[in-house]
């Protein structure tokens, strides 16, 4: 996933958005690498967010059904799962490449990319556009959403059946019932995973449908109008998400708080020494 994340950031923040402000007449500009980088940038964008749906329905499981949790929740199954979602995702967007021709041609060099006025009415490209918006974002926000809500109902109907066993108390004493703590620590996480992505998403997936039911197109220049503004806003809310999407699940994660921790004392005992050689 923070591979993933760190993809849609290079592909899409450094070598697409602010290229042009720093590289404007780079070899990055020609159409092919544009027009690589496009496909590549939308892979990862799948990568991102459909490894989050396998992580979100690995808590799933690991959390409602105990007795499967042995048999998926393993490094096996994870490598299974992360290998097959890179497969179709490559297969999904190797098609994008094709989507652009270029916006101008200066001394016989196809410039920047633009996408081609058959995009919005050959049928097989309206097909594919209706399968690319269906499979993401919709059906990855509906499955987060929906695995996130059935967890949290197993966790407090979980929760409530433990307080009664308690005779109402979820603490003797005063010490607090470490496995009702676990269990609240994770409502919060997929609360905060749920909402982040909802927010995130929304304006670029509004996008993706305003362009199949409407006559506005993507990635036009016309930075006046209300469309692409909206767009280029949902485009920026989308990077946020892979963001934010890793620094939520890794904040809440005490392994790798403790790793980071041992990491930064690793770190500080190399530069330690260092210093007493020098």
């Amino acid at each position: 996933m923070a591979v993933a994340d760190l993809m849609v950031l290079i592909f899409e923040v450094i070598l697409y958005e602010i290229k042009d402000a720093y590289f404007p007449n780079s070899f990055l500009n020609c159409t092919p690498i544009c027009s690589l980088n496009l496909a590549l940038l939308f892979l990862s964008i799948d990568l991102s967010i459909w490894l989050t749906v396998a992580f979100t329905f690995d808590r799933f499981v690991a959390i409602c059904y105990q007795a499967l949790r042995t048999k998926y929740c393993t490094e096996k199954t994870a490598t299974a799962v992360i290998t097959m979602v890179c497969l179709v995702s490559i297969l999904q967007n190797a098609a994008i490449y094709f989507v652009y021709e270029p916006r101008e041609i200066i001394n016989n060099i196809p410039r920047s990319c633009a996408v081609q006025p058959s995009f919005y009415t050959s049928s097989m490209w309206v097909a594919f556009l209706w399968l690319d918006t269906i499979l993401t974002p919709f059906t990855p926000l509906f499955l987060i959403v929906l695995l996130n809500v059935l967890t949290i109902r197993h966790i407090l109907l979980a929760n409530r059946v433990r307080s009664g066993l308690r005779g109402g108390n979820n603490s003797v004493g005063n010490l607090t019932d470490p496995e009702t703590e676990n269990r609240r620590k994770s409502i919060i996480l997929l609360l905060a995973i749920s909402a982040n992505l909802i927010l995130l998403w929304i304006v670029i997936f509004v996008c993706a449908i305003c362009v199949q039911f409407t006559a506005v197109q993507l990635l036009q220049e016309n930075y006046t109008d209300p469309f692409t503004i909206a767009e280029q806003s949902g485009y920026m809310l989308r990077c946020l998400s892979s963001c934010t999407n890793t620094f939520i699940y890794a904040i809440f994660q005490s392994k790798f708080r403790d790793d980071l921790k041992n990491m930064i004392k690793h770190l500080l005992t190399v530069n330690a020494r260092l210093k007493r050689f020098t």
